[in-house]
């Protein structure tokens, strides 16, 4: 099965993701900022992303841009209470592939995340 990173802050999110993903099979990292995510990244090699934008160290902007220049970069989705259309702007701008606004439907998230491991 794919590998989901989930990179955020909040342990109730990372939970509630990391539960609701393995319940449709797949296998889950987690990080809890942008540092740890990018060493997640090079250990686990992920098929997607999920990341928080709003996190203490390295927020999800400098990961976003940290994997601009990356070869083995994923698809990353973002999931942010950051929401505004400034913010959906700058994070595609930096080569994520969707954008989810928290609060979240895990349901809408997973097919996301589906729908983004199905296309080549």
């Amino acid at each position: 099965m794919p590998t989901i990173l989930i990179v955020d802050d909040e342990p109730d999110i990372l939970l509630v993701l990391r539960m609701g993903f393995e319940d449709e099979g797949y296998d889950v990292v987690m990080a809890a900022d942008g540092e740890m995510a990018l060493a997640r990244m090079t250990e686990h090699r992920p098929d997607v992303v999920v990341l928080d934008l709003m996190m203490p160290v390295l927020d999800g902007y400098g990961v976003l841009d940290r994997l601009r220049d990356r070869s083995d970069r994923p698809p990353v989705v973002v999931l942010s209470a950051k929401s505004e259309q400034a913010d959906v702007d700058r994070a595609l701008g930096l080569g994520a592939t969707e954008f989810v606004s928290k609060p979240f439907d895990l349901d809408r998230l997973v097919a996301i995340v589906a729908s983004t491991l199905a296309t080549p």
